[in-house]
Formats: structure tokens, C-alpha cells, sequence
């Protein structure tokens, strides 16, 4: 209903008159703002807009270590057409725009660093189109990936992509975001189909088309992929279409450790080269598999591990068990811990799930910041003995956990953030593992995104060329930068 009038105004011409407000930041003593939040109020209603302090520090922040910048004011749109007409003032006012889904990203990418409007999209919350014999799902921008699954509970059908933190689907969409499954089901750039999008001037349009949802497309640019990974960047996400796949009949889960990186990297990659469809291969170094230990009292050896997940039939399930035993044997990897039933995956997979919590309990008081970075398979054992020599050589508590089937890792870093030497101690790290993996023909972020954090290292990564060109598409899109300015470029 609260929608359907705003289908009605925006037919009205807005009472909206900007009185000149500077193409690059807006006036407070004009009374921009005030203007412009009676308008907002005009569309979402009193409810739907907030200038609370708590609110505004809230959504501010992220999971990072980047400090809080609060938004001037937070709109709680409930419908796309809410989210465009309130895009719409802002555009009129210059106000810039910083869409929030949940707050669980890692580079910043939340901040109002030019203050200005935060779209929090929670209220828009509703699956709108399951197509069960088509395996896709059409999904609005508040809706999470563990809700998603517990709707899709009973259908036989599920959403695989785990970045580890319940986020929601659009912001992993928006960053394209992967995790554990990404070695058998990719990423989210393999996994949207379509995005409804709403530009910095309040349009509206459909990368794939309104309604197009096939599992592959040759016609014109590749919009959709264009849209994922921009962090809010070029527009607000407000659908997503995405694809879904068969619960497996069976699935067992193992762990198993090793004398040393090369051993357990070396399995890793022998296991991907006999085509075994391993579903999930993480790893942990000996110091985080400590911390894991003794946050959930397990007795692991502490050495290097591999976590490893098969998805399939029972017969399927032992073959590929069978190949990766011998696999590991074969590298000097121990007996493997195996678990099938759902309780003991879940029992077993704990300690990977808890990586963060356990490295936080290392040093109680202080925060951890994750980062991370990708490589070439064949360069991991390299950049991570590499990356555990600087740790150590600069006095720094960093455990390290991977997705190594796809060569990606992170490391968990755990600082005083109130003790500026660390800080700076942890920032000089931080570049140094990103220029290694630069080094090595790798990326400085395999799936947290650039945010705040990585603007320079992503020009070193890129080159000046292909910054120019996502520079042209910025402004042709938003050539009054008011989408989240001041992150990825």
C-alpha cells in the first residue's frame, strides 16, 4: 500500500527547489539537508527516516578497522520505487548516496566519508520468485543468505556461495563476495543472473533485461558482472536474481594435518588436478589451528591443516574420498577425522567456522581485521611460509586461514587499535602481502572488495589504462559522483 502512493507522488512533480547547491558538495547553512529530509519524509513517512546519532553511527561503520563515518541522515526505503524517488532528491540536492545491507564488509565500504544519505534496505526483505525447475530465486536487497536458505528449506534446492557472515545477498553481490563452497560453486559473479538497479539520478533499469533470467547470455556487454564487485559505486542493487542448485544426496566432511604448507598445498592442488569435484578445501596454519583448539577445547595436532567437504551420491562420495586419502598420504598428511552425519560435519567444521573468534581470543581486548589476498595454486606455499616470516619478523599476531582451492587466503590480523605503533606496524604489513601476491601474478582482494582500504594497491594492480576506463564509466553513470564517493577508485 505504503508503495502504491509513491507510484501516485512520483506522477506529481516534486515541491523541490535546489538553490544552487555545488556540483561537488552540498551546504548545511543553505539548508540543503533540511529540504531534502522533508522530501524523504514526503516518500518512506517519519518512521522511514532517521537522524538519531546510534542510528547514524550504526550504519557507519563496518567490520573493519576503519573508523566510523557517520551518514548525515538514514532513509529505510520499503519498495524500488521508494529507493527512486528518494535517489531521486538526493540527485535534485547533490546529496551523495551510500547503500547499507547488513554492515559486515572489511574495507570501509560503508563510511560516509562526504556524509550525505545512507539507503538502509532492510525493510526490502521478500523473496519474490522462486522457479524451483529453473533453480533460480529473485531476491530484494534485505534478504540474507541464511534467510534465503531457511526459505528454500523443503524444496531440495539451496544458495551455496557462504562468505561466513550471514550478509545479505545484494552486498555480496555488490562486493562480489565468494567463501568456502567457492572451489565447486564459484563466486557471485558465476552466481547472479540478473540486478534490478537504481542509478545515482533515480532510474531504473535491469542489467539482463526485466525478467531475463537464462542460465547463459552472449547478447551485448555483460551489465550484470559490471555491477558486481562496484561496492555501491555505480548504483544501489535492489534485486537479484540468482541461481540455485540440488542439495546433494550425501555430503562428508575430514580433516587431516600436515608436516608442513608445501605438503598440505601440494595435496590441494594434486586433489584439484585428478578432477576430484571437491566441494570445499580450507586451510589453517599451525597458529590458528592453536587458537582453534583452545577456543573450542578441540586437539587438533597444531600443525598446517586442510579442511576438506565432498558434495554427491554415496558411490560418487567414496571414490572421491578414496583419491584424496591417497593423495594426502602420499604428501605426509595424518589420519583423516571424518564425520557424515549432519551434527558431526557441523561438530567438525566448528573450528573453521570459529577462526575468527578463536584468533580474537588470542589476545583478549584487542579487534581483529581480516585481510586478504589471491594467488596462482602454485604460488601459495611461497607467499604463505613468505607471509608467516614477516608476521613473525615484525612482532605481529596474524593466523592465517584459506579458501586454498581457488587460492585465496586471509589473515586474521589482531591488534590494540588504541597502540598507533601496532596500527601502523599492521598497515605496513597489510601492503606488503598485497604487493607480494601483485608480485606473483595474484590480486590484492580475492573476495572483501577495495572499499576504503585498497584504492592504491587496486592502480598498482589494474594499471593507469584500466582505471581510466572504470573512471569513464563512473562518470557516464554517475557523473555527479554522489554514489558512495570516495571508495574503490
Amino acid at each position: 500500500m505504503a508503495c502504491a502512493l509513491v507510484r501516485s507522488a512520483l506522477r506529481r512533480k516534486p515541491p523541490l527547489q535546489p538553490a544552487g547547491a555545488d556540483r561537488r558538495r552540498y551546504s548545511l547553512r543553505s539548508g540543503t539537508l533540511e529540504r531534502a529530509i522533508a522530501a524523504f519524509r514526503s516518500v518512506s513517512g517519519d518512521e522511514g527516516v532517521s537522524l538519531g546519532e546510534a542510528v547514524r553511527e550504526q550504519h557507519g561503520r563496518d567490520e573493519s578497522v576503519h573508523k566510523c563515518r557517520p551518514p548525515d541522515v538514514v532513509v529505510f526505503p520499503r519498495c524500488v520505487e521508494e529507493v527512486s524517488a528518494l535517489a531521486k532528491i538526493c540527485h535534485q540536492y547533490q546529496l551523495p548516496i551510500i547503500p547499507f545491507g547488513t554492515g559486515t564488509g572489511l574495507e570501509g565500504g560503508v563510511g560516509a566519508l562526504k556524509g550525505g544519505v545512507c539507503f538502509s534496505l532492510r525493510n526490502m526483505d521478500e523473496v519474490l520468485d522462486l522457479h524451483q525447475e529453473d533453480f533460480d530465486v529473485t531476491v530484494e536487497p534485505g534478504v540474507t543468505r541464511k534467510a534465503l536458505n531457511s526459505y528454500l528449506r523443503g524444496t531440495g534446492l539451496w544458495f551455496p556461495i557462504d562468505p561466513g557472515a550471514d550478509a545479505s545477498l545484494c552486498g555480496m553481490a555488490a562486493t562480489s563476495a565468494s567463501g568456502t563452497n567457492a572451489v565447486r560453486y564459484g563466486t557471485m559473479r558465476e552466481n547472479v543472473l540478473n540486478l534490478e538497479v537504481v542509478l545515482a539520478d533515480g532510474s531504473v533499469f535491469h542489467t539482463a533485461g526485466r525478467g531475463r533470467r537464462p542460465r547463459k547470455t552472449s547478447a551485448g556487454y555483460n551489465l550484470t558482472n559490471l555491477f558486481v564487485g562496484s561496492e555501491g559505486t555505480l548504483g544501489i542493487l535492489t534485486k537479484a536474481t540468482l541461481r540455485l542448485y540440488g542439495i546433494p544426496e550425501s555430503m562428508v566432511s575430514a580433516v587431516c594435518s600436515f608436516p608442513s604448507v608445501q605438503a598440505a598445498v601440494d595435496s590441494t592442488v594434486q586433489i584439484l588436478q585428478t578432477g576430484v569435484p571437491i566441494a570445499r578445501i580450507e586451510f589453517l596454519d599451525d597458529v590458528m589451528i592453536g587458537a582453534c583448539n583452545r577456543f573450542n577445547s578441540l586437539s587438533y595436532p597444531v600443525t598446517p591443516t586442510l579442511f576438506l567437504e565432498f558434495h554427491g551420491s554415496s558411490k560418487s562420495l567414496e571414490e572421491q574420498v578414496s583419491i584424496t586419502e591417497e593423495i594426502t598420504r602420499e604428501n605426509g598428511g595424518g589420519d583423516f577425522a571424518w564425520a557424515e552425519d549432519e551434527e558431526m560435519r557441523a561438530r567438525l567444521w566448528k573450528a573453521r567456522h570459529d577462526a575468527w573468534y578463536a584468533a580474537q581470543a588470542l589476545r583478549p581486548g584487542c579487534k581483529a581485521y581480516s585481510t586478504d589476498v589471491c594467488v596462482p595454486l602454485s604460488c601459495l606455499p611461497q607467499i604463505i611460509v613468505e607471509t608467516k616470516e614477516d608476521l613473525m619478523r615484525n612482532h605481529l599476531t596474524g593466523p592465517i586461514a584459506g579458501h586454498v582451492g581457488d587460492g585465496n587466503f586471509h589473515c586474521i590480523m589482531v591488534l590494540d587499535p588504541d597502540d598507533p605503533d601496532e596500527v601502523q606496524r599492521v598497515h605496513e604489513f597489510t601492503e606488503r602481502l598485497a604487493r607480494r601476491a601483485l608480485a606473483m601474478d595474484g590480486t590484492c582482494t580475492g573476495e572483501h572488495g577495495v572499499g576504503l582500504g585498497k584504492r592504491t594497491l587496486l592502480r598498482e594492480e589494474l594499471g593507469p589504462q584500466a582505471m581510466e576506463v572504470m573512471q569513464r564509466l563512473k562518470a557516464t553513470l554517475d557523473p555527479k559522483n554522489l554514489m558512495n564517493p570516495g571508495k574503490v577508485l
